[in-house]
């Protein structure tokens, strides 16, 4: 069960509001969102929407910023990024405002946290380690520093998934996963033998379309192994799958000035006429 979010009194409050004020000596503007962050959350004259927050309510938040950051990288808005950045930092101080209030943990803790993080998995920048690596050998060098790290915790489990977030969108779950287990051995050899396994599946999912339950496992299987394809080709799934989004959209936009332009709708219009303007905007990209 997790903890009740019941906060601190008026003085643990302005104890936590010093430490930001002298955060802000230390870090500028930094220190200064962590004390918009004091304000909002003061129980006697804060703002009643932000009092009521708690981690489960602004979680979701957090989640949709993230994607928002993501959003404007895929779509190369530099001066959006910028906003959505800070947008994605307030989500890092909300919930470690929370966190201090309910004797958990502080903002300063955090930036500690990841700071003795990033210094102990680069041993070759800020330790004795030899740099003369490739970035597949850092890549493999920061996932044993991790796997050493969940062996040695209470929560990290013996499993060699654990560890994988549940909340991670599908896709990127399943690549984590397929990664995860493919350094224990447990992979197909080749990207020759994933496509062998796609038509093993289709087969299957062909086979089960009279059986909804049936028909969704087995597309899940499909989609399980087209990730694997994704990954021995060396693409992320979740930012190919985003792009064809982008794509489709940009598509269909076209097919629907074109439809306009000539003076129908695009429900008057016949399904020839659409794939023809859907080529026509294929062709013109």
């Amino acid at each position: 069960m997790p903890e009740p979010d019941t906060g601190p009194d008026k003085t643990a409050y302005e104890a936590l509001d010093a430490s930001a004020r002298d955060y802000r000596e230390e870090s500028g503007q930094v220190g200064r969102l962590l004390e918009i962050m004091a304000r909002l959350r003061d129980p006697e004259s804060g703002c009643p929407w932000d009092i009521e927050q708690t981690f489960q309510s602004i979680a979701p938040y957090t989640i949709e910023e993230a994607y928002e950051v993501a959003d404007a990288i895929e779509r190369g808005d530099i001066s959006e990024l910028e906003g959505e950045l800070g947008d994605l930092l307030l989500q890092v101080v909300y919930h470690s405002r929370i966190a201090a209030e309910l004797g958990h943990f502080t903002f300063r803790e955090v930036v500690l946290s990841v700071c003795e993080k990033m210094i102990r998995r680069h041993p070759h920048v800020f330790g004795t380690e030899n740099r003369d690596k490739t970035a597949d050998d850092q890549v493999r060098d920061w996932e044993n520093a991790k796997a050493g790290e969940r062996a040695s915790s209470e929560t990290g489990g013996g499993s060699v998934l654990s560890g994988i977030a549940v909340g991670l969108p599908a896709l990127t779950r399943a690549a984590k996963l397929q990664d995860r287990a493919s350094r224990v051995g447990f992979d197909w050899p080749d990207a020759s033998h994933v496509l062998g396994k796609l038509s093993e599946e289709a087969a299957e999912l062909a086979d089960a379309r009279g059986t909804p339950e049936h028909a969704a496992e087995e597309f899940g299987d499909l989609l399980f192994s087209l990730v694997g394809l994704a990954r021995h080709l060396g693409i992320d799934p979740e930012s190919a799958l985003r792009s064809a989004n982008s794509k489709f959209v940009r598509r269909f936009g076209s097919v629907e000035s074109k439809i306009a332009r000539s003076g129908r709708s695009l429900e008057k219009a016949s399904l020839e006429e659409l794939d023809a303007a859907w080529d026509e905007a294929k062709l013109e990209e």
